[in-house]
């Protein structure tokens, strides 16, 4: 089969929202390079669709939840504007497959990254502002049954995504040191802080310019960064009420209907 062939499967999930088997059983548990294609496929069928790109998410940078999942490398996704959820709104649950949710940085860049020498200094000059944001996730493979090629090729297992409307400057905030509180119907379910995301979320968006660099889709002045989860992701159900709180950045919230 080639990646259009798996490609396929994963829309035919999605439309169907039922979940196909790990597709590392047949691809190779390690193949980046036969997922990302796949994913390339789905991004082309969106775009093709009407879609608009606006921007990308950093997945598995918190070692929480790379534990979860036996993954130990970051992956990416692409976001798209119909994943946007307003915050304080809400979202039927029917609409996301397996839904997870997790608290995170979201960075809006300024100006482009595409040198091929990229450093720590650059991302900062890049960055125009920080938002809280909440990212829903969900997977088209069974039981959340992933490794590294199974989520890379479901778009990083990406769904939706809520931002939060108190955009600060870098300055503004300590975003390593930064404190992020999740709760679900006002009980505490998941916590961090900015270090938990490969040390600091900076470090996360590096590694995805640089990727992105390497793969030839520098990232562009005015795109969307989903940094990474700050703490363990946690499974939502209809009903539910999400709130999150950063220290220093305000709050975002979602609820499931």
């Amino acid at each position: 089969m080639k990646a259009k062939d798996y490609a396929a499967k994963l829309r035919q999930a999605q439309a169907t929202k039922i979940p196909i088997s790990p597709l590392r059983d047949d691809i190779g548990e390690h193949n980046e390079e036969l997922a990302y294609a796949i994913q390339q496929v789905n991004t082309n069928h969106k775009l093709v669709d009407g879609a608009r790109i606006v921007g990308k998410k950093i997945g598995l940078t918190s070692i929480k939840v790379q534990e979860q999942f036996g993954i130990s490398t970051p992956d990416f996704g692409i976001l798209f504007d119909d994943m946007e959820v307003l915050n304080g709104l809400s979202l039927p649950i029917s609409e996301v497959m397996q839904p997870k949710i997790e608290g995170e940085l979201a960075f809006v860049l300024g100006g482009s990254l595409d040198n091929d020498k990229l450093t720590i200094v650059d991302i900062i000059n890049s960055i125009d502002y920080v938002l809280p944001s909440l990212e829903i996730v969900g997977s088209r493979i069974d039981n959340w049954n992933i490794r590294i090629a199974d989520t890379v090729a479901d778009n990083a297992s990406a769904s939706h995504y809520v931002l939060g409307h108190t955009p600060k400057m870098l300055d503004d905030i300590d975003i390593v040191n930064c404190k992020m509180n999740m709760t679900i119907n006002g009980e505490l379910k998941s916590s961090g802080s900015g270090k938990d995301c490969l040390g600091s979320p900076l470090n996360a968006v590096l590694w995805l310019a640089r990727k992105m660099q390497a793969v030839g889709q520098p990232l562009q002045a005015g795109e969307l960064i989903l940094s990474g989860s700050l703490g363990p992701m946690v499974v939502v159900n209809a009903g539910d009420h999400v709130d999150a709180e950063f220290e220093g950045l305000g709050s975002v919230s979602i609820s499931f209907t």
